[in-house]
């Protein structure tokens, strides 16, 4: 008889750098009747090692060059707007906090597979808000850094080799960008938002 691929399992590899995850996601989604946990892996080289194995050279480098669509969720303990937006750059079609209820994961498994994307209301919420606003430049991305050091202009405009008119400019657009008040909020903001880091 020929197999009934409508039954087929639905071939999941988890990838974790933290082994009690793996275990323990491993463990909840083996427990699914239609799910096959094919492997699991630590990174990003592991997991293609571990798909290399499961299914042949050919498949890894067509995977590297973009021809294979793997479909991915992002279960992570992440959630600033800027993690939530390069994750879908990145190609996740699903965004999950970890600490997510099992149904939730499942569900989230489910309608990923279907080729619908899964983003809780609030992220969604997040996400599309984050979508909406423009882009910060390579530039403007230097002169919030700054900002969000404590730099006055003068002293952005020295480290930058710009005149202090410019470095107003940048300043102003990144306020609108982030739809801030002044350039405290900005930097307040962009921490808050994980578009910036600062060193401690």
């Amino acid at each position: 008889m020929a197999p009934d691929l409508r039954s087929s399992p639905i071939r999941i590899l988890i990838v974790d750098d933290h082994p009690v995850v793996l275990a323990g996601l491993t463990s909840m989604l083996s427990t699914q009747p239609d799910f096959e946990v094919v492997g699991s892996a630590s990174g990003g080289e592991e997991a293609l090692q571990v798909l290399a194995a499961q299914s042949g050279i050919e498949t890894l480098l067509a995977l590297k060059a973009g021809r294979i669509n793997v479909r991915s969720i992002i279960l992570t303990s992440f959630e600033t707007d800027e993690d939530i937006y390069r994750s879908v750059q990145a190609g996740a079609q699903g965004y999950l906090l970890k600490g997510a209820p099992q149904a939730d994961v499942v569900d989230a498994i489910h309608t990923v597979h279907a080729g619908k994307r899964y983003f809780p209301s609030p992220i969604a919420a997040r996400l599309a808000e984050r979508m909406m606003r423009s882009n910060l430049t390579a530039r403007e991305l230097e002169v919030l850094n700054m900002l969000a050091r404590g730099l006055t202009n003068k002293e952005i405009g020295s480290a930058l080799q710009i005149s202090g008119n410019t470095v107003r400019n940048h300043v102003n657009s990144i306020i609108e960008k982030l739809e801030v008040s002044d350039r405290t909020e900005a930097a307040t903001t962009a921490i808050q938002r994980g578009i910036i880091e600062v060193s401690h």
